[in-house]
């Protein structure tokens, strides 16, 4: 009877996502997030920098300025951030501090609004552009770097701490 017990699927546990594919998943989800919260910024005049720019050097057509453009555009920044997740999953998950969560989110920042800022007509130059925009887009980003960067780190302590508590109480099993 107790062998069937083990075998019945309620008794199975799911296997966890390995923490490669959660830090992919991290990165789309906060991607879409923080670019729908940053395009809803941009309806309330709070940002003069709407996730559409993503297409403008790219994409022909007014259809990109419309609701279907701005779809695609916060899909794409979803791709984008699951790029930036795996970044900082392979360079920065062992860091256990908030802070550098916070520090990977204005790196972001920098790196969009100084160094590809040529390559988006859409965004002014960075001392033309108003306070508002810098304030809100550099708010944004850090919450995105902090959503991502803290969430793969602290499944990596998890998981850390996991092994471990596996790893003790197979040594404690007597033989």
């Amino acid at each position: 009877m107790a062998e069937e017990n083990e075998k019945l699927e309620q008794n199975q546990q799911e296997k966890p996502m390995s923490l490669l594919a959660m830090a992919l998943l991290t990165g789309f989800v906060g991607g879409i997030l923080w670019s729908g919260l940053g395009y809803v910024a941009y309806l309330f005049n709070f940002t003069e920098v709407s996730p559409n720019v993503l297409l403008e050097p790219w994409a022909l057509g007014d259809w990109k300025e419309r609701w279907l453009g701005t779809v695609i555009s916060i899909i794409l920044i979803g791709v984008l951030g699951m790029v930036a997740a795996l970044i900082y999953y392979g360079a920065l998950r062992k860091f256990k501090n908030i802070f550098i969560s916070i520090l990977y989110g204005i790196v972001l920042f920098l790196l969009v609004f100084f160094i590809l800022n040529p390559i988006f007509p859409g965004i002014e130059p960075f001392n033309e552009l108003k306070r508002d925009t810098i304030i809100t887009s550099a708010c944004l980003y850090i919450l995105f770097g902090t959503f991502v960067g803290y969430s793969i780190s602290f499944e990596e302590e998890e998981r850390h701490v996991r092994r471990k508590r596996e790893s003790e109480s197979e040594s404690d099993v007597p033989s």
